[in-house]
């Protein structure tokens, strides 16, 4: 079958934490970098939104979707379980990280951060009303990685793929990373994942 074919831009946590999966699956595949709205992105996401995903003739878009398909497409470990509460785990934990932790670090934080006018200058009021909202999302994440060390059981999942890129995205704003480091659990979970070869080898180029 034709080379799995991961699409969107390097620097785009969810394109990232999809080639994190198959660094640690050992599963080949290619990248092609291509921003949200071009015309490969939309020939597959009626939106235009990255990533998306091509197998063959499998064309997959949403990004908890194309790693469904990978963890049970390819052979190597699994990162989905397989037992009916393991894979509810990684989905409540995938779909919080989705919601709450992308839209509070992201969206409202990094966005008016990096990407404004410069007539205007920053969304000061936007970016500080987002940090009490990551302070109610670290204690979340803080309590559900206390036990184990992972979001969703005992052992690495796509969960935790997941939410990393953003987490360390977060660490390079002074004023979101005194919120996240302000966590001790956190602080060791970061640490732990950002050493792995999966997200070492998958680290996008600097932004020019």
């Amino acid at each position: 079958m034709a080379d799995l074919e991961i699409i969107g831009v390097p620097f785009s946590n969810y394109v990232r934490s999809l080639r994190m999966l198959c660094v640690e699956k050992g599963v080949a595949y290619t990248h092609t970098s291509a921003r949200p709205q071009s015309p490969e992105v939309l020939a597959i996401h009626p939106a235009g939104q990255i990533p998306v995903m091509r197998h063959g003739d499998v064309s997959l878009f949403e990004s908890k979707a194309i790693a469904t398909y990978i963890d049970k497409a390819f052979p190597g470990p699994k990162f989905i379980p397989e037992d009916a509460l393991g894979a509810a785990l990684v989905e409540q934990w995938v779909s919080y990280t989705n919601a709450k932790v992308d839209r509070w670090i992201m969206r409202e934080f990094v966005v008016p951060s990096a990407f404004f006018d410069k007539a205007k200058g920053p969304d000061t009021a936007r970016i500080s009303a987002a940090l009490p909202e990551i302070d109610k999302c670290m204690q979340v994440v803080d309590r559900a990685v206390a036990e184990t060390g992972y979001l969703a059981g005992g052992s690495l999942s796509y969960a935790d793929m997941n939410i990393v890129p953003m987490l360390a995205t977060a660490m390079l704003y002074p004023a979101a990373a005194e919120v996240v480091s302000g966590y001790s659990g956190i602080g060791r979970y970061l640490a732990s994942l950002t050493a792995r070869p999966s997200y070492v080898d998958t680290a996008p180029p600097p932004r020019r």
